[in-house]
């Protein structure tokens, strides 16, 4: 009996020591501790076209069946065809989002882009048939509200509008879309939109466009993007008043950064009322993105040479670092900027992916201290396309606040309309990006190169 129990003990061992064995722990002696895998939270490295496609066009589909093209009695449900026929009871058929909200200019935009980096004409093929319906419609509408006085509210805010939301972005989309395609019959509708923004939008005592809420003589940092690029590229099809409109939207940005600048931050803050004593810095991610894209709108249109560009450049390149300082670690932006407890948003995340790329590829900052930037925060925002297309994580539209919980508790929802342009802009421009760049990793990080790395082998300097 002791002889089997002593076989046994001794055997005991023997497991227990062939067990530690293969238990044996990882250390600097034993192991290259560079090249263990990190627990990321979103996707990290390597990055293809193909990718970057297949994520825009779930969003791209989604959106096909969700924005139709139809008039319909309201009453019954059933489509008119025939536009002479109209009268108060018609109204755009109802999808998932309005056709002419700001939010889809920024989506008509982001789809001409994504058609011109893609050569897919599905994107362009999506403006185009929205762009000509409201075109057809709108005159048959116009007659409904002269005649009747009522008409659908959708299509009261194109032919009436009373704020830079209801004009701006549409506005500029339908400019760009015509100049690419002359066919398109969009002169009324575009002429009707800057009739307002250049002669009926509230203002400043100095022509610095403005809000009478949430308080008297507001800035609202949303509103360069409202009104700014609209002018710009107006100055591409109005001969007449190309200096007039360059010379404008140069000026209103230098107005607003004048007030609304914060050089310590290299921020914008979002609101500014002209009566207030102090003025508090709450950095909006979405506002943020806002200003950054009418930067890169208005390089785009004003001549290499044109007095001011310079000046605005350096802006648009300090607001660049100043946000790149901010990127969190799973490559998201936070709903304030500079404050990481609040939540990290979608659509502010693809607002700077989309202008930052842009600006990479157009030769404005450095690729090598931006790409891997950008990278990170495609694959952030590609974390938040769901197997629909929706687009999620995207704060809901948004007032004006001059406290934080405001900000911070703003819902978010995979209807807030903001967030689907960025992101199908942000693809696009990120396709470009991979296409003219030569990402690779590097030790494990992604780094850019201007030129094709000769070896497929991963580089390694252990220090």
């Amino acid at each position: 009996m002791k002889k089997v129990s002593l076989m046994c003990a001794l055997l005991l061992v023997a497991g227990i020591g062939a067990h530690a064995q293969k238990k044996e722990v990882i250390n600097d002696s034993n192991t290259p501790l560079h090249l263990l895998q990190p627990a990321y939270k979103v996707p990290y490295g390597a990055l293809t076209v193909e990718e970057v496609k297949t994520d825009m066009d779930r969003v791209l589909h989604y959106l096909e069946k969700n924005t139709p093209t139809r008039v319909v009695d309201k009453n019954t449900g059933k489509e008119i065809t025939d536009y002479t026929k109209l009268d108060v009871n018609s109204q755009l058929e109802r999808g998932a989002f309005r056709l002419a909200s700001y939010e889809w200019g920024v989506t008509y935009s982001a789809m001409l882009a994504a058609a011109e980096a893609t050569g897919d004409r599905a994107y362009s093929d999506y403006v185009r048939e929205r762009f000509q319906f409201l075109a057809e419609v709108a005159p048959h509408f116009r007659r409904v509200l002269e005649t009747q006085g009522e008409v659908d509210p959708q299509m009261k805010q194109i032919l009436t509008p009373h704020a830079l939301d209801d004009a701006g972005a549409v506005c500029a989309a339908m400019i760009k879309a015509q100049l690419q395609d002359p066919s398109l019959k969009l002169d009324g509708l575009i002429q009707n939109y800057m009739d307002f923004i250049l002669h009926k939008e509230y203002r400043l005592a100095d022509g610095t466009f403005a809000r009478t809420r949430p308080q008297h003589n507001t800035l609202w940092l949303d509103d360069m993007f409202m009104g700014i690029p609209p002018i710009a590229y107006y100055s591409l099809i109005a001969s007449e008043q190309k200096a007039a409109c360059q010379a404008e939207a140069l000026r209103q940005i230098f107005q607003f950064a004048e007030r609304m600048w914060v050089p310590e931050k290299k921020l914008f803050r979002h609101g500014w009322v002209e009566g207030m004593q102090d003025h508090p810095a709450f950095h909006w991610g979405r506002a943020n993105g806002w200003a950054l894209l009418t930067m890169c709108e208005v390089l785009d249109v004003l001549p290499e040479d044109y007095p001011g560009r310079d000046r605005l450049m350096n802006l648009f390149r300090e607001h660049v670092r100043g946000l790149a300082a901010l990127q969190s670690g799973e490559g998201f932006w936070h709903q304030l900027l500079d404050r990481n407890d609040s939540y990290l948003e979608t659509s502010a995340t693809a607002l700077y992916v989309y202008c930052m790329a842009h600006a990479i590829n157009r030769g404005w900052i450095d690729a090598m201290a931006y790409g891997p930037v950008v990278q990170l925060g495609w694959h952030a925002v590609s974390t938040q396309i769901t197997d629909q297309g929706q687009v999620d994580g995207t704060c809901v539209g948004t007032g004006m606040a001059f406290d934080p919980a405001f900000y911070y508790y703003r819902p978010v929802n995979v209807y807030a309309a903001h967030g689907y342009g960025p992101v199908i802009w942000a693809g696009a421009e990120m396709i470009k990006l991979l296409k003219q760049q030569h990402p690779k990793m590097n030790d494990s990080a992604v780094q850019y190169y201007r030129t094709e790395q000769k070896t497929n082998e991963p580089i390694f300097h252990v220090e």
